[in-house]
């Protein structure tokens, strides 16, 4: 017993000295150093209205600015590692290149402290793999930054700025309200048992059926990484439960069906994002908004990361992996053969009240009142995709929560009891959405102090052709992972890629520029995707964990190494396809 208490003391001990090493550092930085200035520079695919007025579409809105002369600008005359205070930090400018034809430029500045701005990012990931707990890991990194940032009130300067906005608001809403809501509803009225049941009879007939669903649920839901992990891991939970699947196995699988898919089946608003980033002068075939987003669509096939991850998710359901880590392994072999579905220490995002149903006296279960909610939220999902153009998921959780909730009522749920299961279903995703939040405060901390700008600016000048598209995977992994978010860093790294990808591609003289074009986009894509999926402060992982009911770290430490697989053979499969783009492929 003694010794059991000395080691956790000495775990504690080491705990208490890395944290107050780091926010040292944290704080030494932040007095000590100044922040230098990158200045990128964005080419603008400029339209003119008929009073004349300039604008460019960002987000599907039309963005209006006035331009300057470049001999006029502040920020394009600044010096290199600029280090002092800016009172501009974005700039438009017009410049006459080739043949008197007007260029319209967006500059921006962003500062960054060096490899100092990886250290917030750095903290939470590094305490959340010493302590296995993600609360005070999250807390660590946040607090780091702000030490970092000069933000010395905590509350007023960096918690309410980041999580009282409308975004952080909506987010909490959905998954704390809705979903923690409906997943009490289907609880308490034993609906999800009753699927369970249902699917255990006619669909499912062991794991490896039980896994399929998941994988198949994870294609069919493709319009993005936490609509998908949401459905499919609510969905698919008590069949995989009911089947001893342990809960590394259902993360994994619905974390790679989700962020992976959305990328090869992109009907959702994953082109149009990304394609306003990717404008180049003079190149043809990114011209115009419809070009770049063919061009999107005409890289997804090689896409490779997402391919492999996808497949090999679809292996490990047939119980069939090229490649297995040992984790997940024994995490496998400990719930088939134990039927316990999380290691001895875990500490699950879900609460067990969820896991034991109490259905009220006299109340009688039925199918439809999952299928039926499950099939609104579903088609309104989609439909309001297809009308908007992007998936209003409020809506879908909202009205499926209220049809559960009354079709209960009406077959005999009294409103005490439904309010119960209501509120168990919250309570037992409030530290789940209480990590969501620091995660999100986190990612903003670490897009403050500059360290996917740190790491562009490192990265962005010596890349040999033929290995572009993998070095560009492996800054935009890094970059994902630090600060937990894909989107993120496509708004960072395919203003430099693309540009740098087609400088190389005409300075070298390759065979086939076009070809050459796609690799490095897609690497972009892949990279950051992989990033965000694997990285502890993202959301898609944190959601993963607390729809299957899985420990964070747990489902972190068993996906990396399958993950890691495929972006190898990614990797190889890029660097291959380069080098025939610049030799050409009739040698």
């Amino acid at each position: 017993m003694n010794s059991i208490t000395d080691r956790f003391s000495r775990r504690a001990l080491t705990t208490f000295v890395v944290f107050a090493s780091l926010m040292i550092l944290s704080l030494f930085a932040g007095l000590n150093l100044s922040p230098k200035w990158l200045i990128s520079t964005t080419v603008l695919d400029v339209q003119e209205n008929e009073g004349g007025e300039l604008y460019y579409m960002y987000k599907k809105e039309k963005k209006f600015f006035q331009p300057k002369a470049e001999d006029r600008s502040v920020l394009f005359a600044l010096p290199e590692n600029f280090s002092g205070e800016l009172e501009i930090l974005r700039e438009y400018v017009v410049v006459e290149i080739d043949g008197g034809t007007l260029e319209y430029r967006e500059l921006l500045a962003q500062k960054h402290w060096g490899f100092w701005s990886l250290l917030p990012a750095f903290c939470a990931v590094f305490l959340c793999w010493l302590t296995r707990e993600p609360i005070t890991a999250l807390l660590g990194g946040i607090v780091s930054g702000a030490l970092l940032l000069g933000f010395y009130d905590l509350t007023g300067e960096v918690l309410v700025p980041t999580i009282g906005t409308t975004d952080t608001a909506a987010i909490l809403i959905l998954y704390l309200w809705f979903l923690g809501g409906l997943l009490g509803v289907w609880s308490k009225s034993g609906a999800a048992l009753a699927f369970a049941e249902w699917m255990t009879h006619h669909v499912v007939r062991g794991p490896r059926s039980a896994k399929l669903v998941a994988w198949f649920l994870g294609v069919v839901f493709f319009q993005g990484g936490t609509v998908s992990t949401v459905l499919v891991g609510t969905t698919v939970k008590p069949i995989a439960d009911k089947e001893k699947i342990s809960h590394e196995e259902l993360a994994y699988i619905v974390d790679s069906t989700a962020s992976p898919i959305a990328s090869q089946l992109a009907f959702n608003a994953w082109p149009g994002y990304v394609q306003v980033f990717i404008f180049i002068p003079g190149v043809a075939f990114l011209a115009t908004e419809q070009d770049r987003v063919a061009f999107f669509f005409a890289s997804v096939p090689f896409c490779f990361y997402a391919i492999f991850a996808v497949l090999g998710t679809f292996l490990l359901s047939i119980e069939k992996p090229l490649y297995l880590g040992k984790r997940m392994r024994e995490a496998m072999n400990r719930s088939r053969t134990t039927g316990k579905l999380d290691s001895d220490d875990a500490v699950p995002l879900a609460a067990p009240e969820l896991q034991d149903t109490v259905i009220p006296k006299g109340y009688s279960p039925h199918l439809l009142e999952f299928i039926v909610p499950l099939v609104l939220l579903i088609a309104i999902a989609i439909g309001t995709f297809v009308y908007f153009g992007s998936p209003n998921v409020q809506w879908a959780f909202g009205i499926a929560l209220l049809v559960a909730a009354g079709t209960s009522l009406a077959r005999g749920m009294t409103i005490k009891e439904l309010i119960d299961g209501v509120s168990t279903g919250m309570k037992s995703l409030l530290i789940g959405s209480l990590i969501l939040m620091l995660a999100i405060t986190i990612g903003a901390v670490s897009k403050q102090a500059g360290g996917g700008t740190y790491l562009v600016a490192l990265l962005g000048d010596a890349l040999p052709w033929y290995l572009l598209p993998v070095l560009l995977q492996l800054m935009t992994m890094t970059i994902a992972f630090s600060t937990g978010t894909s989107w993120g860093t496509y708004a960072v790294a395919f203003p430099l890629a693309m540009p740098l990808a087609w400088a190389i591609a005409n300075g070298q003289d390759l065979a086939h520029p076009w070809f050459f074009m796609t690799l490095c986009f897609a690497s972009v894509m892949d990279g950051s995707v992989y990033g965000d999926q694997c990285s502890p402060i993202s959301d898609t992982t944190v959601l993963s964990s607390m729809c299957t009911g899985c420990d964070l770290m747990d489902h972190v430490r068993t996906q990396i190494p399958q993950a890691t697989f495929a972006a190898m053979l990614a990797a190889i499969a890029w660097t291959v396809l380069a080098f025939f783009a610049g030799v050409g492929f009739g040698g």
